[in-house]
């Protein structure tokens, strides 16, 4: 059993404890804070551009160690046809290291409108937004050319590669835009655009072509 003198003593200790953490709240000591461990609160740190005594050019930003490669972007002479689209000798690879299917086609397409549209049209003709707006008159960049005429038809696919990723006279280079793997695939997208401007009926498959010449869009518009 709690004796009187006991529940006292309890009761006090309590009160005092509420009035020491209420009247903590909102106060603000003039005493430096303990800092049990002060290289967690105060590390040395150096703002972009700023100088830094520690090295010997005196620059706090840093260099890539000479050789760093970032991951999935290492490139030899080994696979320059995928990357540069050149072969071992510098010269362009004449057609994609690309498997072409309609999956490669699709995304060639995607692409190809983003970035390739405004200026070389949907058709590849050169009419995009940028060189046939503004009524016609264009606003003033230097034409883009047709993807079909016939020294662009003869080209190699690495050269269309490498105007993608460099650029070419005022055009600039997609290099940090556009991967790889959908440069090539804006690749075969135009030859697809360049075969579909000079192709002949042989050239469509025979089960197609019967299919088209029975087609009547009055009967079955689903088709």
């Amino acid at each position: 059993m709690t004796t009187r003198p006991t529940t006292f003593l309890l009761l006090a200790a309590v009160l005092l404890g509420s009035v020491v953490l209420s009247g903590c709240r909102g106060w603000r000591s003039e005493k430096t804070p303990i800092h049990p461990n002060l290289n967690m609160d105060f590390t040395q740190r150096f703002e972009e551009q700023e100088a830094n005594p520690f090295f010997a050019d005196g620059a706090a930003m840093r260099q890539p160690v000479e050789g760093t490669i970032a991951r999935g972007y290492l490139r030899t002479s080994d696979n320059a046809p995928y990357y540069y689209g050149l072969n071992q000798d510098g010269s362009f690879v004449e057609t994609s290291p690309l498997a072409i299917n309609a999956e490669v086609l699709e995304r060639g397409q995607e692409r190809y409108n983003v970035y390739c549209t405004p200026c070389h049209g949907q058709a590849g003709d050169g009419a995009g937004i940028i060189m046939k707006g503004n009524g016609g008159q264009g606003y003033g960049y230097t034409p883009a050319p047709t993807y079909h005429d016939a020294r662009l038809r003869g080209i190699e696919d690495g050269y269309l590669y490498s105007v993608i990723t460099n650029g070419v006279r005022s055009m600039a280079g997609y290099a940090h835009q556009i991967s790889p793997a959908d440069r090539w695939a804006i690749v075969s997208y135009i030859r697809a655009l360049q075969l579909s401007q000079y192709a002949s009926a042989e050239d469509v498959p025979v089960p197609v072509r019967e299919r088209l010449a029975t087609y009547n869009p009055n009967v079955n518009p689903s088709n």
